[in-house]
């Protein structure tokens, strides 16, 4: 199994960050930051997608990527929302 690993590109300057990174597996595509597992997504079509239930709003910077991350511009309160609406699943991914 091939594992890839890439720091996340600032959406500003198009630079890499340190500390954000994509994780591609032969299953999912997860997003970490710093060294906690914020989210994972399994591949294919409709892949689902689950959140950290104690990191996903760790911080403004954990948040900004996690957008990123899930290719939205959402409120905090607005994934709330989505999380409530079973569009994403919490969970422990530590």
């Amino acid at each position: 199994m091939k594992i890839k690993v890439h720091n996340m590109k600032s959406p500003r300057s198009g630079n890499s960050v340190p500390n954000q990174f994509k994780i591609y597996t032969s299953k999912y595509i997860l997003f970490q930051s710093y060294g906690t597992m914020i989210a994972k997504t399994e591949r294919g079509f409709m892949g689902k997608t689950t959140l950290d239930k104690n990191f996903w709003d760790y911080s403004r910077t954990t948040l900004r990527f996690l957008k990123l991350f899930l290719g939205t511009n959402k409120t905090k309160k607005e994934i709330e929302t989505d999380i409530k609406a079973g569009v994403y699943k919490l969970t422990n991914l530590n």
